[in-house]
C-alpha cells in the first residue's frame, strides 16, 4: 500500500476503526455500499483498506468465506461511541442483516466498532476497543494497511506488530482495492 494514504499517529486519537464483514449475498456490492453509507457519517473522507476474502473464524460448520475490509473515519464532534454504533447497527439492518438466530451465522454486513479514538467502554452494549480485534487476522490485516502504527487502547504493540504476532492458520487473501 502507497504510505500515502497511511495515517500518521497523531492523528489516531480523533479517529474511529470500523471492520466490515460480508459472507451473505454479494459480498462485493454490499461493502461498498456501507463503505459509501459510512462517508455520510464522517467529517472527512474515510480511509479505506482492500477487501480481503478471509476464512470463517468461529462460525457453525460450512459458513461460507467472508469479505473483509476496515475503514477510518472522523466522527463529528457532537458523535458518541454509542450513537455510532446505534447507526452501525440501522445501516445493517438497511443492508440485509436479520436478528441473530446462530452465534456467527452467516451474515450480509457485520459492522463492529474497532476503536473510537482513545475512548474505553464496558458496558452489556459496547465493549471498546474491540475486546477481539487484537488478535484477529481478518481485523488486523486490513487494519495494518491504513494504520499499521497504531496502538489500540490497553494494547502495547502497534497493528503491524500484533499482526505479525499472530500463530493462527486464519487465511487473508486481498482481493481488490475497495474504492474499485
Amino acid at each position: 500500500m502507497n504510505s500515502e494514504f497511511r495515517i500518521q499517529n497523531s492523528e489516531f486519537s480523533r479517529l474511529v476503526f470500523i471492520a466490515l464483514g460480508s459472507n451473505l449475498g454479494n459480498s462485493r456490492e454490499i461493502i461498498l455500499a456501507a463503505l459509501a453509507r459510512l462517508q455520510k457519517v464522517s467529517t472527512t473522507p474515510i480511509l479505506k483498506s482492500a477487501l480481503w476474502q478471509t476464512s470463517p473464524v468461529d462460525c457453525p460448520p460450512d459458513s461460507p468465506k467472508f469479505l473483509n475490509a476496515v475503514a477510518a473515519l472522523t466522527p463529528r464532534a457532537d458523535e458518541t461511541p454509542e450513537s455510532l454504533l446505534e447507526k452501525l447497527q440501522a445501516l445493517e439492518k438497511e443492508l440485509g442483516r436479520a436478528p441473530k438466530k446462530i452465534l456467527n451465522e452467516p451474515r450480509p454486513l457485520d459492522l463492529d466498532l474497532i476503536a473510537f479514538g482513545n475512548e474505553t467502554r464496558s458496558s452489556p452494549a459496547l465493549i471498546l476497543p474491540h475486546p477481539r480485534a487484537h488478535e484477529r487476522r481478518f481485523v488486523l490485516q486490513p487494519l495494518s494497511e491504513i494504520a499499521p502504527d497504531l496502538i489500540l487502547p490497553g494494547q502495547t504493540q502497534t497493528v503491524a506488530q500484533l499482526l505479525a504476532s499472530l500463530r493462527d492458520r486464519e487465511t487473508c487473501v486481498p482481493i481488490q482495492p475497495a474504492t474499485a
